[in-house]
């Protein structure tokens, strides 16, 4: 959907990055074995338009005894923003929003690593799951041209950026155990037109090569973004262009993410999808879907809506056979732009947090 924005880590993804002066030769080389790879791959039939087979990746441990205790495998991060919030609440004597607050600072929420480099926040996040056992979860959204250079516009300024980037990522996960959801609205951008045509041969071939690129490391389960069913309603829309950005080799697709679609509707679309593509397991996003989406048919209903609510906590419990997680996708608290007063996206947002943390069932 034209405009719909991602979060942006303001802090960390510049505009225009320029990663030229970082793109080491060993990096080039790396970045050009794997679209050598990727290349061949396809010319073997083996690529993104074979019929997914289901998970590839090291299985959800769902119904296991595997998960640590609390009940969700996923790992908090202690310096989230939602953290150091609640730590300023108690100092300021705010007992009761410090409370509160700890519905989001308690659990666990993705990763979005940096579009200059991701290295340093990606090997903070996989240290801190593995000394816990648990599973990080990361965001890799940096595709140039990304949000139709609408609030969360920027990426990469070109495909070689993006690869040396990725390699970084990927080289960055190492053996952690980790989830990946990859680059949300760049497919749906494709399929509503949003993204000029001009691009469309280029990022399949990078959303490809980035997926193969992650799944060679040994514990990393990548899902890649396929929207949600109130923009691209037709699931049907969506299959041959996700095949052609190689979900095949995915373990499998991610839905609803930075949304608000419920839980019911989400899994009825996705299961759907899931059926078109050969039994494809997917993710959702369920971080601010607790009361669903904005009523009515209201401008920029996607954008900061009021009213909403945390949605079920991050699990791989989730009942569903196709749904190998629940996750907080998008980080409850950042701003999705400059829309109902909200600052820029990607920006922590104390007052909008503690609404969601209020409302949430659970």
């Amino acid at each position: 959907m034209p405009g719909w924005p991602r979060f942006v880590p303001v802090r960390a993804v510049p505009a225009v990055p320029d990663p030229g002066g970082r793109m080491s030769r060993r990096t080039a080389t790396v970045a050009a074995v794997s679209l050598a790879l990727v290349s061949a791959l396809l010319l073997t039939g083996c690529g993104g338009d074979a019929p997914p087979k289901g998970p590839v990746g090291p299985p959800s441990t769902r119904g296991e005894n595997a998960s640590p205790a609390g009940g969700s495998p996923f790992w908090v991060d202690p310096e989230s923003d939602a953290a150091r919030q609640v730590r300023q609440y108690e100092a300021q004597g705010r007992t009761e929003d410090a409370r509160v607050l700890k519905r989001i600072a308690d659990r666990p929420v993705a990763d979005w690593p940096a579009g200059d480099d991701p290295v340093p926040e990606i090997t903070r996040a996989a240290r801190g799951a593995a000394a816990e056992n648990r599973t990080a979860v990361f965001v890799a959204y940096n595709i140039p041209h990304r949000d139709c250079g609408m609030y969360s516009a920027g990426g990469s300024h070109d495909a070689k950026a993006y690869r040396a980037w990725i390699d970084s990522f990927a080289t960055a996960l190492g053996e952690a155990s980790a989830i990946v959801v990859l680059e949300p609205d760049a497919v749906p951008h494709i399929v509503d037109g949003c993204t000029p045509a001009q691009y469309h041969h280029e990022r399949y071939q990078l959303l490809a090569e980035a997926i193969e690129r992650l799944k060679r490391q040994p514990r990393t389960r990548v899902y890649l973004d396929a929207g949600n069913p109130a923009w691209i309603d037709d699931p049907g829309r969506l299959v041959e262009p996700l095949r052609r950005a190689g979900v095949a080799r995915a373990d499998g697709f991610s839905l609803n993410v930075s949304n608000f679609q419920t839980n019911d509707a989400v899994r009825r679309f996705g299961a759907t999808l899931s059926g078109l593509l050969g039994g494809a397991h997917f993710t959702v996003d369920t971080s601010r879907n607790g009361d669903g989406p904005l009523p009515g048919d209201r401008a920029e209903a996607w954008c900061n809506p009021p009213g909403r609510a945390l949605g079920v906590p991050p699990t791989d419990r989730t009942g569903d056979d196709l749904v190998d997680a629940y996750l907080w996708v998008k980080r409850p608290g950042d701003s999705d732009g400059p829309c109902r007063g909200g600052p820029a996206a990607g920006t922590w947002w104390p007052d909008y947090a503690l609404g969601l943390a209020r409302r949430a069932r659970s």
